[in-house]
Formats: C-alpha cells, structure tokens, sequence
C-alpha cells in the first residue's frame, strides 16, 4: 500500500494584490499563481485559473483577496472557488485581510438586509476555511457567528500596530476614540504595558454626535489614537480637537484598516493629526506594519487534508 501525496499547496492572486500575495507566499513558503481576469465590454468578467501539466489545482489551495471595495471581488470569489473545486482542490483557503459586511448584523429599519449574515453565509458556503484580520463585529462574540465556515481564523493588527507605536512614540499614551475601539487599544496597551483609556460618545439626537474625551491627564502627552479602521475619519478629528485643546504634546492615528481617500487623510492632518499609520490589510500610502508574517502562521494552523491510500 503506497500514499498518495498532493502537490504543495499553492497561493492564488489577482493581479491588483500582486504585491500582498509576493509578501505572503515569500513568508509562508507557497507557491503564488495568478488568476488571470477579462472584463467583457457588457461587464461580465471571465477567471482563468492556474492549472499544473494535468490541467489540475493542487488538493490544498490558498486564495489571497482583500474585500475593500467588495461588490465585484465577491462575484470573483464565487467564480473562482467554483471553477478550483472543479480542478481538483479539496481544501480551500480565503485569505481576506479586509472582510467586507461585516457592520449590519441585525435590521434596523424594515425591509433592510443583514448583510452581514448574507454575505458570511455566502463565504462558508464557498471556502473550508477562512482568514482575517481585526473584522467590524458589533453583536457576535465570534467570527464564527458571522461565517460560518468549518474553520475561521481571527488575527488583530492591534499587537503589531503596538510594536510599531511604541518604537516612533515610547510611552504614548493609546486612546480608543469610542467604545466600540476598547478591545483593540486594549490588546496594543498590554503588548508594552502601555497607558490607555477610551472616548465615549454622546448622542444629540438622531445624526447629532460628540465624543467625550476620559478623565484622564493628557497635558504634554504623546497620544496615539487606534482603532480597527478609519474611512470619513470625522470620529478622529473630534477627538484630536479634544486632545489638542486639553494640552496634548502631540496626536497620532494607527488603524487596522486604512479605508479612507486622501481628501480624508488630509482632513485628519488639518485637524491636528500628526502621523497615520495603517496595517498593510488595505493597501494605502499610509501602510507601516507588514501583516504576511502573522497571516503565515495563521495558514500554519489549518489541519491537514487526510491522506489517500491506494493497493
């Protein structure tokens, strides 16, 4: 009796990512293939996916696609998981450092769609597994709840922003610009045994909103803000506004997600803000911090496919 061994598993890229997938298959080892992309002139887009001599795919395959501005990369996921099923892949792997709606997990008004439900329930119906990177959950305690594929991987960029803070402003103080932001400038402050504290909100009315700062000293101190993501950023310049008129030294953003135009960034800067800096999970000017290493090791922790035998 002989084992049958699958090829190595290899990483699958679009040509936008280029950059992110050579980062992740040079840190976890892969293999990255391009999954090649015509648009036709009605819209509809054809994939054509990498296949080895046999016009196959590997049993095991990783798919790198960050779903900022998601609508058309979803059709794209649904193509391309299709069509790798059909070419032999028996394990397949979404890599997305960026996952999209996430936000609206219940209906607000009647008739809305729970978009996020819909579209995790989309996801873990076309991959074994998934990977990402500090998602926007509100009402769910796990990713799980919100995809339900058989196995889901949640890393923070919080850590690493901390590693990064703490080497451009020892000793800051890290402040979450609400509450909702708590459990990332919590994760950055016990990396280092940082300081931190967190904005809450006060709401006028129905669009009407202002952010407190905590009554914490802020006089002559380096304070970085950090949150998941930024996309308006109009949070942070309240409360940049806050801490420069209560004596901060100096204001600095770190987000996960850099989502914002560079209207917004500018905004941020006239408000106040001195650096912005960003994971790479959304490629942006203001990207600082590598996430391959730590989505590499989250690749090393998905089970192994079982092992074929034949007589």
């Amino acid at each position: 009796m002989t084992a049958l061994r699958s090829s190595p598993p290899w990483l699958l890229f679009f040509d936008d990512e280029r950059a992110s997938a050579e980062r992740l298959a040079s840190a976890s080892g892969l293999e990255a293939r391009l999954i090649a992309r015509h648009h036709f002139p009605d819209g509809e887009l054809k994939l054509t996916l990498p296949v080895d001599a046999q016009g196959q795919l590997p049993q095991r395959v990783v798919l790198l696609r960050g779903l900022h501005q998601p609508n058309d990369k979803l059709v794209e996921l649904l193509l391309a998981a299709h069509t790798a099923r059909r070419l032999g892949v028996q394990h397949l792997t979404l890599v997305a450092p960026y996952l999209a709606y996430m936000r609206q997990d219940i209906a607000f008004h009647p008739g809305e769609a729970i978009s996020q439900r819909v579209v995790g329930d989309f996801l873990a119906g076309l991959f074994d597994a998934i990977i990402t990177v500090d998602p926007h959950l509100h009402r769910v305690a796990t990713l799980h709840e919100a995809v339900p594929a058989a196995q889901t991987v949640l890393l923070s960029g919080a850590p690493l922003l901390a590693d990064w803070i703490v080497q451009q402003r020892p000793g800051a103080l890290l402040m979450g610009p609400d509450g909702e932001s708590a459990q990332w400038v919590a994760q950055a402050a016990a990396r280092h045994g940082l300081d931190y504290a967190v904005c809450t909100k006060e709401r006028h009315g129905d669009r009407q909103v202002s952010i407190v700062l905590p009554p914490v000293p802020v006089h002559g101190q380096a304070v970085v803000l950090l949150d998941d993501m930024a996309s308006t950023g109009h949070t942070l310049i309240q409360a940049t506004a806050l801490l420069r008129a209560a004596g901060a030294a100096s204001v600095d953003v770190a987000v996960t997600h850099a989502l914002l135009d560079a209207n917004a960034l500018q905004a941020l800067h006239d408000a106040g803000i001195g650096q912005f800096w960003s994971t790479d999970a959304v490629p942006h000017s203001s990207n600082a911090v590598a996430l391959a290493p730590a989505l590499a090791d989250a690749l090393q922790t998905l089970p192994p496919l079982p092992v074929a035998a034949t007589i």
